[in-house]
């Protein structure tokens, strides 16, 4: 059984706009969460140098830095915290390129206080979800997903929690193709199943962190028309056995 979401889960919003910025702040506090502002880029990175961030909420349009560079600049810096983007930037492409600077979802403005809500509490669900997960090994990966460990040709490579749930998910079912609404349904939950997009940048993000040649990947295989599957080429790391 899945966990819920974190009862305290702490909040950045990054927002430019007093009266959206406080609107975000009351919802969010009102469904137990902590919540801290931040109404520009630089005043949202230096919140995160000091402090532990569950969930960033950002709007694109700040004043200093554009949302997407500094989507880029955090995914720099470390996987987490998950990002959720809330803009007036409505567009296909908006939403590609924010998910490919590594944000975790995107939401429209304007928006329902219900679906924000509905959002947050998706994300943090799966962020918390626990179990016990094997560590696999090939001649140049080890995969420990317990851990949010992930190792290629010696080098740690670091997986936001949306690519961690992807990866996950094909895995579980390497050899096996999923299906876009599968892995939607398994890491986004199952009000996201038309959100192919989704699951097509972040195969995307993996392959460039985890294929020696993503133009032609060995592991991340796309099933056209279907989905994707894990080639089943991983052994189970045996309890004892030195990582590589």
């Amino acid at each position: 059984m899945s966990a819920g979401p974190p009862a305290h889960a702490t909040v950045l919003v990054v927002e430019d706009d007093p009266g959206m910025s406080r609107f975000l702040r009351d919802c969010l506090a009102d469904a137990g969460h902590r919540v801290s502002l931040a109404q520009d880029g630089q005043a949202a990175l230096q919140e995160l140098g000091r402090r532990h961030v569950d969930l960033l909420i950002l709007d694109l349009g700040l004043p200093d830095l554009d949302g997407m560079a500094l989507i880029q600049t955090i995914r720099e810096w470390e996987a987490s915290p998950l990002i959720l983007v809330v803009s007036a930037r409505g567009q296909d492409s908006d939403k590609v390129a924010a998910l490919r600077a590594g944000a975790d979802d995107y939401l429209a403005k304007p928006f329902s206080l219900q679906e924000l809500l509905a959002r947050v509490e998706a994300r943090l669900r799966r962020l918390t979800r626990a179990g016990e997960e094997p560590v696999m090994i090939s001649a140049s990966l080890r995969l420990d997903l317990a851990a949010s460990q992930v190792v290629r040709d010696g080098v740690p490579v670091r997986l936001t929690p949306m690519e961690q749930g992807v990866l996950r998910e094909l895995l579980r079912h390497r050899g096996r193709v999923r299906t876009h609404r599968e892995i939607l349904a398994a890491v986004w939950g199952p009000a996201f199943t038309a959100e192919h997009t989704y699951v097509r940048t972040i195969v995307q993000r993996l392959r460039l962190k985890l294929e020696a040649d993503p133009a032609h990947p060995r592991w991340l295989t796309t099933v056209p028309g279907v989905g994707y599957l894990w080639q089943d080429s991983l052994t189970v790391e045996a309890e004892g056995q030195p990582p590589r």
